[in-house]
């Protein structure tokens, strides 16, 4: 456990870590603002407990989505409360706002809170800004923040641009994030350097949705091997047919031992 974090905070990032070792799989379900609904037979609660029972570590909702869930399945999986939202129907839909606080998610039980910054964007200088200060609130109160950062806006030839993604990822990490999310540059060899680059753990984003269950395994495993220290796989898994034995399939995979040519990071890093 680090010296260096507030004892409540500690836990709290250890809570993610619900199934021990030291990767995790995280399903966003935060889209419901940006994209519309989720549907799915029993609704977003009965999508909660087949994650959970399917070894998910952590899912990430808005504040308004916790009252469709039953409060005993976050027993058997972390939350983490989405701070940022936009719509794609929006002017600007890469101008992510704050909708929520870190106090609001406190007293919702969060075991961290994430933020949304578009890197290049026309309204970066906010998005930025509101980093820094959810950072600050998650100091105050001792609560762990995933920065989920995207090189996206009108400056942004290439997205998965390796400089670009490494980029975003030491600029969250130098406004206190704890984690952050970044895109797959394409590349073993490409991610791996962007890891190395990144202070705090890095977690993979799901990307596009992948026509079949062999190319998504052979994509996580293909991620995983460039030393990420997990995923954050959200369309791919509750888009499909049975999202619960998907989630356990990709569970094993990011759960199993990471066989990669990255020293293992210690435990006295800010992610234990």
């Amino acid at each position: 456990m680090s010296a260096n974090l507030p004892f409540g905070r500690t836990v709290r990032l250890r809570r993610l870590y619900r199934h021990g070792g030291t990767r995790l799989l995280v399903v966003p379900m935060d889209h419901t603002i940006s994209d519309g609904p989720i549907v799915v037979a029993g609704g977003p609660g009965a999508l909660v407990a087949q994650l959970a029972a399917a070894g998910v570590d952590a899912i990430v909702l808005h504040k308004g989505g916790l009252r469709f869930v039953e409060p005993g399945l976050l027993s058997r999986t972390a939350l983490i409360v989405h701070l940022s939202a936009s719509t794609r129907h929006a002017p600007d839909p890469d101008a992510k706002y704050l909708v929520a606080s870190v106090e609001e998610a406190l007293r919702l039980g969060a075991d961290a809170v994430s933020v949304h910054v578009n890197l290049g964007s026309a309204d970066e200088a906010r998005q930025v800004a509101d980093l820094a200060r959810v950072a600050e609130s998650c100091d105050r109160w001792g609560m762990p923040l995933l920065a989920m950062m995207y090189p996206r806006g009108p400056r942004i030839e290439n997205p998965r641009d390796p400089q670009l993604v490494a980029h975003a990822g030491v600029l969250a990490a130098d406004l206190g994030a704890d984690l952050v999310k970044l895109p797959y540059v394409g590349a073993v060899d490409a991610m791996a350097d962007v890891v190395r680059s990144c202070p705090v753990p890095v977690i993979v984003a799901g990307g596009p949705r992948l026509p079949d269950t062999g190319a998504l395994l052979s994509h996580v495993d293909e991620v995983l091997s460039a030393g990420v220290e997990g995923l954050a796989m959200g369309r791919n898994i509750f888009e499909a047919p049975d999202a619960g034995r998907l989630a356990r399939l990709v569970a094993g995979r990011v759960h199993a031992e990471p066989v990669t040519a990255l020293p293992p990071r210690e435990l006295t890093t800010a992610a234990r």
